[in-house]
């Protein structure tokens, strides 16, 4: 790598610069990005963000609206028939994990906390079945508590553009947000994940076809031609994914427009 290369020799002052460049990009190329577990109160978000673990956001949609329906209280998941609350959450995977965290956190929250769920990460993460990845979801989007969200993704993309050599979710969490206004931190998240999900994919990115080309270390990992590269993007807005980045639209075909993001 040359030491013009993003990253390469990079001081603090240039990393947090570049940091902010891939800030503002991904703000332009992901307009749309939210949190993906469907919820209206931060319970459910807990319950969805524990039932996430080992499953896709659209498996866990499918199943909530029912749950919800039935569990709509901290005491309606403490008083929960087990086998029941199985049958409903099964399809998520480790149902039975599962249900135990749920039952779990519904008397934890009516015990310590009125039946509500707290809005600080020191509370938070003391309740059966979240840890602090769950509780910056949480923090974030249901108390508008500024918070980053380490998930796989998250991880896998910030050591790509080598914002950070650390790897222990917690160091990656301060290290990044060390580099980013705190109130941009929930929405950095989102972007990051979209991304993750959408254009920079574990096995083969589809870097001809990515914004952040030139503020990207690791470009090259995946395919750089951009008619390869088109093919790769996922989402129903694969196509101005593509304008974004400079590629003609029409190099996507119609199975990568109607392709869920992982």
């Amino acid at each position: 790598m040359t030491s013009s290369s993003p990253g390469a020799t990079e001081t603090a002052l240039g990393l947090k610069r570049r940091a902010r460049r891939i800030g503002r990009v991904l703000a332009e190329t992901h307009p749309d990005a939210h949190c993906e577990l469907d919820h209206s109160n931060a319970l459910e978000l807990a319950v969805a963000t524990i039932l996430s673990a080992q499953s896709t956001d659209k498996k866990i949609n499918e199943v909530t609206p029912t749950l919800f329906a039935r569990y709509r209280t901290a005491a309606d998941y403490a008083g929960a028939d087990r086998a029941e609350m199985e049958t409903l959450i099964r399809p998520t995977g480790f149902f039975r994990n599962k249900t135990d965290s749920l039952i779990k956190l519904g008397r934890a929250l009516v015990e310590r906390y009125d039946g509500r769920v707290p809005a600080k990460l020191a509370d938070l993460v003391t309740l059966p079945g979240i840890g602090r990845k769950t509780a910056n979801v949480i923090l974030g989007n249901a108390f508008d508590v500024p918070g980053i969200t380490v998930d796989t993704h998250f991880q896998r993309l910030v050591h790509r553009w080598r914002l950070t050599a650390e790897t222990d979710p917690v160091k990656i969490e301060h290290a990044v947000g060390a580099l980013y206004e705190k109130r941009d931190w929930t929405m950095l998240s989102h972007r990051v994940i979209f991304h993750g999900r959408r254009v920079c994919h574990a096995r083969k990115p589809a870097c001809g076809a990515c914004t952040l080309a030139k503020l990207c270390p690791s470009y090259g990992t995946g395919p750089t031609d951009p008619a390869l590269a088109a093919k790769l993007l996922k989402g129903p807005r694969a196509r101005d994914l593509a304008v974004a980045a400079g590629v003609d639209p029409e190099l996507v075909p119609a199975q990568a427009v109607a392709a869920e993001a992982p």
